[in-house]
């Protein structure tokens, strides 16, 4: 999402570089691309119209600051509008005691949009991210009984509990029902996932506002969040339904789902704008634990390709064993570096997410990647890697000198390989090894910089620290021209197909 808005706006920028001055003149061309570029994502086009007259208002006659290039200091400028425009900060959860009730969170919205895989998601992030065990999912879907079905095998996954709801009953009714159940049981959190339909109806909104009105009157001290998931692929769609909703029932917050996709991404820069309600979401995949915060600041950076450093870092945060990081940190120090170690190390990196998804959260690297094209064929190479390994023994991934000629053979035919395949990984790990011993003198306290590092040869990233290109060393490319001399690289990634899923709601 915002490939092609965040190229053109960075296209955009290039106007006024090299300029002593931001004037009405030198401005005037990069403002009509923004401004196209905005129109194309699908943005609201009073929203457009706001955003560059603030922009073009806080930008002419403002002196260049001594030593910092004008176009930086009109990224600047763009990136605090467009900051403001999708709600200026986070707008987190409040969670309040439960000696004053029962948290409760009210899911709606369309048929298709996400609501039911939502529901599961945020009950693992809320156990994650604000240490609350004791949650309740609901299923209030009577229009769609799957969705009780797909909500428990959801639910059963991540190990929380979900209620045994009736759906003979109205939604007011099987909700009472759900939070009394809920009280008893002591529950700190309850996830209400509601019916929807295939368009906005009365009967749905009537439906909705009856179940907002049971929790509430049940639940008096604490007024319910209710957050609509709207489906970034529709653009100003999204936009509509949010307004409707919050008309007829009273949003709290917005939940963007598909922001995987293929979406042109106007709904995201738009809601909070048009609709007043913020966005508190975003889905990110299709797997329970792809949804984020929504952090405006963070996304106009995404946009205007100034990276994300500090999601990465949280990602990192999560995924890394500290203890395992700084024990395989000494290691390498000591040229003890280990291919059990290199394999750990690929892991991480996978978990992270995609080459092409953590490089976007590089500051600098949108340029970068779409001079590269397709990333496939290095992320095959990676994969290659890991089966090469995946056929040695113990012993010879803690002590690589110990691979002679016959265990070369017996590699290469276990993994499917060459024997020329393993000798080259081989001499490539040496050589990586070696590198590794030097740099992590320089490097103590900062595995996540080694990671990205390591990946350097792909594009340049050693300058963040690390092995400094070890691991595009390792697939045998000086950085960048593995891409060039694919034959196969079509230069553009691979679309991602949206379609329903088993149970007949969305994917989300």
């Amino acid at each position: 999402m915002f490939d092609k808005l965040s190229e053109k706006i960075t296209d955009a920028f290039k106007n006024i570089s090299g300029k002593g001055k931001i004037s009405e003149n030198n401005i005037e061309d990069a403002l009509k691309d923004i401004r196209t570029a905005l129109l194309e994502a699908d943005v609201n086009f009073k929203v457009v119209k706001n955003l560059i007259n603030q922009v073009k208002e806080k930008s002419i006659g403002e002196k260049v600051i001594k030593g910092v290039n004008p176009g930086e200091q009109f990224v600047k400028i763009v990136h605090d509008e467009l900051k403001e425009v999708m709600g200026g900060e986070c707008k987190e959860l409040d969670f309040k005691k439960s000696e004053s009730g029962i948290n409760t969170i009210v899911v709606v919205g369309l048929n298709g949009a996400g609501k039911t895989t939502f529901s599961a998601k945020l009950a693992l992030f809320i156990r994650k991210k604000y240490k609350k065990n004791n949650i309740l999912i609901v299923p209030a879907d009577t229009f769609r009984p799957a969705a009780k079905d797909q909500l428990k095998i959801l639910a059963k996954n991540i190990d929380i509990d979900c209620y045994d709801s009736d759906l003979t009953l109205k939604p007011k009714d099987l909700v009472l029902r759900a939070m009394e159940d809920a009280k008893k049981q002591g529950k700190d959190v309850v996830i209400i996932d509601t019916a929807g339909r295939l368009h906005v109806d009365q009967e749905l909104m009537g439906e909705l506002k009856d179940l907002k009105s049971s929790v509430e009157n049940f639940n008096p001290a604490m007024s319910p969040e209710v957050l609509l998931v709207a489906d970034a692929m529709t653009g100003q769609e999204a936009v509509n339904v949010s307004e409707t909703f919050h008309k007829e029932i009273g949003l709290t917050g917005v939940v963007l789902s598909k922001m995987d996709s293929d979406a042109r991404g106007g709904a995201a820069l738009s809601i909070k704008a048009v609709t007043g309600v913020p966005i508190r979401f975003i889905s990110v995949g299709e797997k329970l634990k792809d949804l984020e915060l929504f952090h405006p600041d963070r996304l106009s950076q995404r946009i205007l390709d100034m990276g994300d450093i500090v999601s990465l870092v949280e990602k990192a945060q999560d995924i890394i064993d500290e203890n395992e990081a700084q024990k395989m940190m000494e290691r390498a120090e000591k040229n003890r570096f280990t291919i059990d170690d290199f394999l750990t190390h690929m892991n991480s990196i996978n978990k992270l997410g995609s080459m092409t998804s953590i490089m976007k959260m590089i500051p600098g690297m949108g340029g970068l990647l779409r001079q590269a094209g397709d990333l496939s064929p290095a992320e095959d190479e990676l994969k290659k890697m890991k089966i090469i390994i995946s056929s040695m023994t113990k012993e010879e991934r803690l002590n690589e000198k110990i691979i002679n000629n016959s265990r070369i053979k017996r590699i290469a035919t276990g993994s499917g390989t060459t024997i020329d395949d393993i000798n080259q990984f081989l001499q490539k790990f040496a050589q990586m090894k070696k590198m590794m011993s030097q740099v992590m003198g320089m490097m103590k306290g900062g595995m996540l910089g080694n990671m990205l590092g390591g990946m350097g040869g792909l594009g340049g990233l050693g300058g963040l620290g690390g092995a400094g290109g070890d691991l595009g060393d390792m697939m045998g490319n000086q950085p960048m021209k593995g891409f060039r001399q694919n034959p196969g690289a079509s230069g553009k990634m691979k679309k991602k197909g949206k379609r329903r899923g088993p149970w007949g709601g969305g994917y989300f």
